[in-house]
């Protein structure tokens, strides 16, 4: 049988995954975490802990794309 990661394992690095596109995405249009966190209307904590990969509601991140897109779109 095939060695299987372990649930919370895969979670994590999925979540980790995400957290640096956000990053990296921010770094790549020259926003700080201070842009971000007043443009998308969240707080310094929950922006930490999407980059970082730790838990975030579904219900946080499913309210970006309109706010992030229409204030930074050129």
């Amino acid at each position: 049988m095939r060695d299987l990661p372990d649930d919370d394992t895969l979670v994590h690095d999925q979540r980790r995954a995400i957290g640096a596109r956000v990053r990296e995405e921010r770094h790549r249009l020259n926003l700080t975490q201070e842009k971000v966190i007043l443009a998308a209307r969240i707080d310094r904590v929950t922006l930490w802990r999407l980059e970082t990969g730790d838990e975030v509601l579904l219900s946080t991140l499913s309210a970006w794309p309109g706010r992030w897109e229409s204030r930074w779109r050129p």
